[in-house]
């Protein structure tokens, strides 16, 4: 039962859908893409690299079943709204793609690779990604999804600059290539064969070379825009990239260039009106696949049917067009009764169907399983919007404690003019078993609902999916399942719902259940439900500095939390490093139901140089439950809440770093920065100095001015009293600017000229040779003597947007450069001015500090003394 149930789910996730997502928009769309049959897999490197306006053009506009394969989370990337990098990065990166989606219409595919960081080549790529397994991936995907065209965002030359934006171009002209060879991709581990008809690569940055153009800007009556408007909102929900969009009307051109083609390679093609030409996108393609008479018969009846369905909608009143459209599902079951080819993964949710034999899933085969799939999920939100039926499936709190149970309320509303029956059949959450719900149909008049309540145990807590376990170098590990599932499938918990409908039974999957909540400014609250531990312990840092055989006292915040409906006493204990100890080792806390807490955990002592982990657990009293770990969330109000779990433990990196008493620091920052707290660590007095308040804040009292990286770039205002700055140093003062972009090179944001190719300097390298070019000089001799050691163990990359030229009054200190590169000396330039001194840094200190890295902790100590007369030790 529970398998035939799965043969058409589809998500009608219980929040505020946007506009084309529900009511007439919604339904126009879906009836028009009944008899829309073709499937396009766009391929790209990164979040934010995907063509949107093509992809809405596609889905919004063509009701073409597309989606995004994007080969990284952007995990290696910038921030600009928040402190977050790497993994939790790709965290919110990963969400701002789905909500991508859910406006441009798209799916959305990843493989296993990590970001790790700015690539110049694609062979420094490929060693860093086996070429062979993320290949596989692709090829998976090509499988699963089953595209008739692909088309690459890039070329796959050294021209698109970016090493991973290479590797995509090339590895998605070889998964055209090679997805249907089944010797190199066995069925059994890469799913059944697939051969795509068409390739191409996209022109919107030569359309000199396209072969086919669409106007993206063609206007959308029934939503009121055009799906270049949609596609603007798209891309702006890459709010962490700072890619906000202007949404345009009028007519927009997006280009295409043809690159292979195994159906129509005689037509030239400059020739092609259409995407698809040499394709058959009518249901005859898919005729000589049905098994049965009776499967050619409801293949061969469909397209009658379908253009039945369109005739008979009246959006107005749609309820005209539910028997029409209770035909073609009921067609769309007799044609697949037959068996299709395993997982059919499109749509919101998995759309399973009956478990053929993967040797007998033909290449004919599995295209006819594909648009059955896709037109029975399209015909049943079709039928259950013309029918009016609503589902919501709520939860009574958010976060649930894995030793705990939670009531779930799912109600069906029948908004409609006509009866519905509802039968509640199972309910299923990650890592719980599927809890049935009973038998038989529920009739629910018209304008009425009928609720079911539930008491179910809570999903398994976890970080998100790709998370749950440790990398294998820069790739991923999955955990056991469907790898190349769409990201925009996977539920954390679901409930499966049978309407009747028109003696219809329509099969519905809703989900994730959802904490509903009025936020007293921002309305109503939509929260998936989480499991978490009983307790959970949460350090505010995972990592900080100390200064190497000097006093230690240091307090650090530790969060409580318990999700337990019940009062629970545990005993909370601290385990140090040598040299250190805790106000108290351990201590009894008794948490009242839900409470939260903030416990302070004193810590004082000496510590050697090297890094050295403090530990922090909480024994429950009455179980002995030992509880280890918490969480930190990331909340953005354009994507979903998010939770990465983390063990409840310190690092304390001691280093041998020597920081002058007299210092006194105002620190702008930057975006993605978190180098202020960094010196707090090294007891480096810092005070945060708002841009907007640089006009008036009293700079006499500070030796230095730290600006934060790219932060002319992200607040105008800075920029606009960037002559205070001046004068600061003009008087005595130190400034230190990090890296910008482009900004940098406009008169007045330095003192002297520099000047940025295109692309800009980088050393993309970590592990680049570094050669200190002046040895005497005192940014570098003192308090610290900064040596080759100091740049050792350096993450990701050395320096970014370094400049090309440098005006003479410039005293560059370092030189580094990539293998074959030419030379450059712009990663730290230090120049007099006034009585002052100005340092620019493109050292990307940004990630050394957080990360640890010994030696960035002593240049950054050098350099806010670069000022000072001397450079004596205290």
């Amino acid at each position: 039962m529970i398998a035939a149930l799965a043969a058409a789910c589809m998500a009608i996730a219980p929040r505020v859908l946007a506009a084309q997502d529900r009511g007439a928009a919604a339904l126009g769309d879906l009836v028009r893409g009944l008899g829309v049959n073709t499937r396009v897999l766009v391929i790209a490197a990164h979040p934010d690299d995907e063509d949107t306006q093509l992809i809405t053009w596609l889905a919004r506009g063509r009701q073409v079943e597309t989606a995004y394969l994007s080969l990284t989370r952007g995990d290696g990337g910038q921030n600009l709204i928040g402190n977050e990098l790497g993994e939790g990065l790709g965290v919110i990166r990963t969400e701002e793609l789905l909500a991508a989606r859910r406006v441009d219409g798209g799916h959305q595919y990843f493989t296993r690779a990590y970001d790790f960081g700015f690539s110049k080549t694609a062979d420094e790529t490929f060693n860093h990604w086996p070429r062979a397994e993320v290949l596989g991936d692709v090829v998976k995907v090509v499988r699963s999804f089953r595209p008739h065209v692909i088309v690459a965002v890039f070329s796959g030359t050294p021209r698109d600059g970016h090493g991973h934006h290479q590797v995509s171009g090339i590895l998605a002209r070889e998964a055209y290539d090679a997805s249907a060879d089944t010797t190199r991709w066995p069925v059994a581990a890469f799913g059944p064969t697939w051969t795509v008809q068409k390739f191409y690569r996209n022109a919107r940055f030569s359309p000199e070379q396209q072969t086919l153009k669409m106007n993206v800007g063609e206007y959308n009556a029934l939503l009121g825009r055009s799906y270049a408007e949609l596609a603007g909102e798209s891309r702006s929900q890459h709010k962490s990239q700072g890619f906000g969009q202007v949404q345009r009307k009028g007519v927009s051109w997006d280009y295409l260039r043809r690159e292979a083609s195994r159906v129509n390679e005689a037509t030239p093609a400059a020739q092609e009106v259409s995407l698809f030409d040499g394709i058959d996108t009518t249901w005859a393609r898919l005729r000589a696949a049905a098994r049965t008479t009776a499967e050619r018969a409801a293949v061969d009846s469909l397209p009658v049917a379908v253009n039945a369905a369109r005739a008979a909608l009246d959006l107005a009143a749609p309820a005209g067009a539910v028997p029409a459209l209770a035909r073609v599902l009921r067609l769309v079951k007799a044609a697949r009764e037959g068996g299709a080819c395993g997982v059919v993964p499109s749509g919101a949710v998995v759309l399973s169907a009956a478990k053929d034999l993967l040797s007998q899933c033909t290449l004919a085969r599995a295209d006819l399983a594909s648009a059955l799939a896709i037109t029975e999920r399209r015909a049943a939100q079709a039928l259950a919007l013309a029918a009016g039926v609503a589902i919501e499936v709520t939860a009574d709190r958010e976060l649930v404690a894995t030793t705990d149970s939670v009531a779930v309320g799912i109600t069906v509303f029948n908004r409609g003019t006509a009866p519905v029956g509802v039968s509640f059949a199972v309910l299923m959450a990650n890592g719980m078993p599927s809890v049935p719900l009973g038998k038989g149909f529920t009739a629910v008049p018209a304008d009425s609902s009928v609720r079911r309540g539930v008491v179910i145990p809570p999903p398994a807590p976890g970080s998100p999916w790709f998370l749950r376990s440790a990398r294998r170098g820069d790739l991923y590990t999955p955990p056991p399942g469907d790898s190349t599932l769409a990201e925009d499938m996977r539920l954390t918990s679901q409930v499966e719902v049978l309407l009747e409908v028109a003696g219809e039974v329509v099969p519905l999957s809703v989900g994730p259940i959802a904490y509903r909540f009025a936020d007293a400014v921002k309305g109503e609250q939509n929260r998936p439900l989480a499991g978490v531990n009983a307790v959970t312990l949460t350090l505010e840092n995972t990592l900080q500095y100390a200064r190497a055989n000097e006093p230690l006292d240091r307090t650090e915040r530790v969060t409580l939390r318990s999700a337990s409906t019940s009062p629970r006493e545990v005993t909370l204990t601290v385990a140090t490093p040598r040299g250190v100890t805790a106000d108290s080792a351990t201590r009894s806390i008794r948490l009242a139901p839900t409470e939260t807490r903030d416990v302070y955990v004193r810590l004082r002592g000496r510590l050697a140089v090297g890094r050295h982990e403090v530990k922090v657990t909480a024994t429950d009293a009455a179980t002995g439950a030992v509880y280890a770990n918490g969480y930190t969330s990331i909340e953005y109000d354009h994507i979903r809440p998010q939770r990465i779990f983390r063990d409840a433990t310190l690092a304390l990196q001691a280093v041998d770093v020597k920081v002058p008493p007299t210092l006194s620091v105002a620190y702008v920052q930057g975006v993605g920065d978190a180098v202020a707290s960094v010196l707090r660590q090294l007891d480096v007095p810092v005070t945060l100095l708002d841009p907007a308040s640089l006009g008036t804040a009293d700079l006499g009292k500070f030796t230095t001015v730290v600006v934060g990286p790219r932060a002319y770039e992200s607040s105008p205002e800075l920029a606009a009293q960037n002559a205070r700055l001046m004068d600061f140093a003009r008087k005595g003062g130190t400034v230190i600017v990090q890296y910008g972009q482009y900004e940098m090179v406009r008169p007045g944001m330095l003192p002297y000229p520099i000047t940025l190719g295109r692309p800009a300097s980088r050393v993309t390298i970590e592990e680049a040779p570094v050669t200190i070019l002046d040895p005497t000089n005192k940014v570098l001799t003192g308090p610290n003597r900064i040596s080759q050691s100091d740049f050792d163990g350096w993450v990701q990359e050395r320096g970014l947007y370094m400049p090309s030229t440098i005006g003479e009054r410039w005293t560059p200190l370092l030189e580094m450069h990539d293998p074959n590169e030419p030379e450059n000396k712009g990663a730290l330039l230090v120049a007099p001015y006034g009585q002052g001194t100005w340092v620019y840094c493109t050292l990307s200190l940004f990630r050394q500090l957080p990360a640890g890295v010994p030696g960035a902790a002593r240049i950054v100590a050098n350099l806010l003394a670069a000022g000072q007369k001397t450079g004596t030790t205290p």
